[in-house]
């Protein structure tokens, strides 16, 4: 006897919900809650809180079936446009290529890495070589037990391109590596070159090495169309994407120019993207690199097959920070799940204490595993397309395209890559988008972990081996990290705990019980931290003079109220009248300003500090009144 199947309907016994019923459940929580006053309809909720990216693009708060209505066809795993990947079976069979970068200047120590990678779960090299990594000449003894015809290798020599592809073939050939085995990118990258450091783009390497790659080595390929300047410079997502696709048709017209066929030229590049902590950016933005190099292909006149990019995907630099390197392995994890479900076919996790110096086998080990975690344990490589299908991903890929698009476009009509870095157009615009991201980091709507957000000013960096510094010409587009305007701030501090003995100080002056001051004094306590400053607080009470002679016996120059607005109402005036009096060059009142405000400035409150404030103006000041150079 057979049972007949039984067909379940998900989530049957409960009421539909449909999303006007949501809105208007939104709406009510903003009304309560002060955002949304009494005259805003249901249809302005999902506006109040929405965000925007730094292209512009606004992320709402839920996406449905209506949202992804009218986006251009994703298309299927494998297949033009290629935004569900490069190969039908994504990652399924074997997993994305895991790589790991080696810039240690000394060759045999870098040979052991190499080689301890490569036993544990590393699938390709990144060899950094010149003055800022191995020297060319020590390429062989790094490569020496290395089967090349196993492991693919990549090359990183900016200006030694030639020379250190010469060696790399040569070495390849006197160990009887068959020229159809040998497979890596040699890095050839005039353009990335040019956007680091101002030099006048030399495409001559790329016309000698690329034909007879083409035609000798099929799994070999000669150029890199490295993004990840204009990534490091502060660009969005979308300007990244856009003077990528504009540098892929520049070396395009290169390569057929040297008399390469369209098919060997497309078969010659690779690009590389960094992928960030905002892990559905990152998924998002290789689904539409992918879409955008395929219709350049398509445009070209390439067979459908042919329009697939290869991308190598690496966690951001400007991402990380110096303070509290360990939550650099959240911010790599996030970024490599984004990489990986995104589709990269190959991935780079940097070692969690790349910005202290050379990465120790600790490090690497973190590194690599990372990856293995995601793909094994995390079941990534299990699923064709993880996110496809998703509303939400699918809307932000088309909404990344479409703003790529318009850059590139912009690029080209302004006569193409080349022209945009020698005229400065695109630093202005990267500039731009530069400032407006500072701006939230300034103010914290883009919390750093460990730096913005959660100091400490205890902790003991683990001590590394300095790199070597990559030489920089003038007129190359900058470099900058996210957590730079406080670690300038820090390290004043630090700077000032080693000439004196200790750090500038900012006196909390708590007034009224714990449970009155708690809340502002831990806010104060956090922001001021950031910058480096000790926070040492009166205690609970409301006397003047006794909150004063604990500012005095601290020996700050600063001080900071803390308490609640019943509470300032009654004792701000006399405190902070008191801390001038004690010696106080500055007061601080954490909270706004609000009605107070003339009574407060009478009072010899100098300030504000809240939720919101420009956290890196604050600190500024403050270490100028403390007399921190």
């Amino acid at each position: 006897m057979t049972v007949p199947p039984v067909e379940l309907e998900f989530a049957a016994d409960f009421p539909g919900a449909t999303r006007d019923e949501w809105r208007r459940l939104v709406l009510g929580v903003l009304r309560k809650s002060g955002i949304a006053g009494e005259d805003t309809g249901p249809g302005e909720a999902e506006d109040l809180i929405a965000t925007s990216t730094y292209e512009g693009i606004s992320i709402r708060p839920l996406y449905d079936a209506a949202d992804a209505a009218g986006l251009d066809p994703p298309g299927l795993p494998g297949l033009a446009p290629f935004v569900r990947g490069g190969r039908p079976q994504g990652a399924n069979t074997d997993g994305w290529d895991v790589r790991a970068l080696h810039v240690h200047p000394d060759p045999k120590v870098t040979a052991q890495a190499v080689l301890a990678d490569l036993e544990n779960g590393v699938t390709s090299l990144w060899l950094r070589l010149g003055p800022a990594g191995v020297a060319v000449d020590g390429l062989a003894e790094v490569l020496r037990e290395v089967y090349l015809d196993l492991a693919p290798v990549v090359l990183d020599a900016g200006p030694l391109t030639g020379p250190a592809a010469e060696a790399f073939l040569a070495l390849a050939g006197e160990r009887g590596v068959p020229a159809s085995q040998l497979s890596g990118v040699l890095g050839a990258d005039p353009l990335g070159l040019t956007a680091r450091t101002g030099a006048v783009p030399d495409f001559a390497v790329v016309r000698a090495l690329a034909p007879r790659v083409a035609a000798e080595y099929p799994r070999l390929r000669t150029v890199v169309v490295d993004a990840r300047a204009y990534h490091d410079a502060g660009g969005s997502d979308a300007e990244e994407l856009g003077a990528s696709i504009a540098a892929g048709v520049a070396y395009l017209r290169e390569l057929t120019g040297a008399g390469l066929g369209l098919a060997e030229a497309l078969g010659q590049l690779e690009f590389r993207y960094a992928a960030n902590a905002d892990q559905f950016l990152t998924i998002a933005k290789l689904r539409a690199a992918r879409r955008l190099w395929a219709r350049v292909a398509e445009v070209c006149g390439a067979a459908p097959e042919l329009r697939a990019q290869r991308q190598h995907a690496v966690t951001s630099s400007a991402m990380m920070t110096r303070r509290d390197p360990w939550v650099n392995m959240l911010r790599t994890t996030v970024a490599c799940f984004g990489a990986g479900v995104g589709g990269a076919d190959a991935v780079t996790v940097l070692p969690f204490d790349a910005r202290l110096g050379l990465a120790d086998d600790f490090s690497r080990r973190i590194a690599r595993n990372t990856q293995t975690l995601l793909q094994e344990e995390s079941s990534l490589i299990r699923v064709v397309d993880p996110a496809g299908g998703s509303w939400y991903v699918e809307t932000l890929t088309d909404q990344l395209a479409a703003a790529a698009w318009a850059v590139f476009t912009e690029i080209e009509r302004a006569g193409g890559i080349t022209a945009a870095l020698a005229d400065g157009s695109l630093r202005g615009r990267l500039a731009a988008t530069w400032a407006a991201r500072a701006d939230a980091l300034a103010h914290r709507r883009d919390p750093l972990t460990g730096v913005s957000e959660f100091p400490n000013l205890a902790e003991s960096l683990p001590g590394r081996t300095v790199a070597p510094a990559e030489p920089v010409a003038a007129g190359g587009l900058p470099t900058i990290t996210y957590d730079q305007d406080y670690e300038e701030l820090r390290a004043r501090s630090d700077a000032h705990l080693a000439a004196t003995g200790a750090r500038p100080v900012v006196f909390l002056a708590t007034i009224g019980s714990v449970s009155a001051f708690t809340g502002r004094s831990t806010f104060a306590a956090n922001l001021f931290q950031a910058g480096g400053l000790e926070t040492p607080a009166a205690g609970p009470g409301t006397d003047p003079a006794v909150i004063a002679a604990a500012f005095a016996a601290s020996g700050a120059k600063v001080a900071c109220l803390c308490s609640t607005d019943k509470a300032y109402a009654e004792h701000a005036a006399p405190v902070a009248e008191a801390l001038r009096a004690a010696g106080a060059a500055r007061v601080w009142l954490a909270g706004r300003a609000g009605a107070r405000a003339e009574t407060d400035a009478a009072a010899g409150v100098t300030g504000y500090v809240f939720a919101g404030c420009n956290a890196v103006e604050v600190l500024r000041t403050t270490l100028a009144e403390a007399g921190v150079a």
